[in-house]
């Protein structure tokens, strides 16, 4: 079954406690977090430091996409902040089978993400050791873009490469997903979908958790 994870990229900054508080009482079991550094994308977000600060108000899984340059070399400050993934770029890695086992070592999942322009085939043989990957929709590094309609065949082939090795990573995509098309991205193989924009365009995240979930299990 298919679940969302509000990204909280699109959440207001300015009250990022109450955002997360009012997720958790909506019923989110996974909160995305989008942590850019201004190197591997052109944008910055936020590190270690606010992780750890929302962490104390939410037992929610955090999932961290990490969009750096050098994700080795954090990899234990996320971790202490609170971090349940930590998705790396394959782009970013030169050696991303090592970095997968190091974050494994850490007692937390690894996960690994793929630019719209990179191939599935890229990644195959590290499909084994992950335990989640992204797919991205969008070019990463700013909310609010339109889906990469090409994103759709990488999840139905991720989806097919879990079947036939009995692989047991999450797929999950991110970017561009909204009421019109996030059923169509959950039936392309997608099991974790980050919802962003389409998600906080209103306040009551009661009712658009309900909203959503409608959407992908109705």
């Amino acid at each position: 079954m298919a679940d969302i994870a509000p990204s909280l990229l699109a959440a207001d900054f300015s009250r990022l406690r109450d955002e997360v508080v009012a997720l958790d009482m909506a019923g989110i079991q996974v909160l995305h977090l989008d942590s850019m550094d201004g190197m591997f994308v052109p944008n910055i977000t936020f590190g270690p430091p606010v992780i750890k600060a929302i962490r104390r108000h939410t037992s929610m899984l955090f999932d961290v996409h990490l969009m750096i340059a050098d994700p080795v070399r954090y990899l234990d400050d996320y971790v202490d902040a609170g971090a349940g993934i930590l998705t790396v770029h394959y782009e970013a890695c030169e050696r991303p089978g090592d970095v997968l086992r190091l974050i494994r070592a850490r007692g937390v999942r690894a996960g690994l993400s793929i630019k719209p322009e990179t191939p599935v085939a890229a990644v195959e043989d590290l499909l084994g050791e992950t335990d989640l990957v992204l797919v991205m929709s969008v070019n990463p590094g700013f909310g609010g873009q339109g889906f990469i309609p090409s994103a759709l065949e990488k999840l139905e082939k991720l989806s097919k490469l879990k079947t036939k090795h009995g692989y047991e990573y999450t797929v999950e995509a991110d970017g561009g997903i909204n009421s019109s098309n996030i059923r169509q991205v959950a039936d392309a193989g997608a099991e974790l979908i980050v919802t962003g924009s389409a998600f906080f365009k209103t306040d009551d995240y009661i009712e658009r958790t309900k909203f959503f979930r409608s959407l992908l299990n109705g």
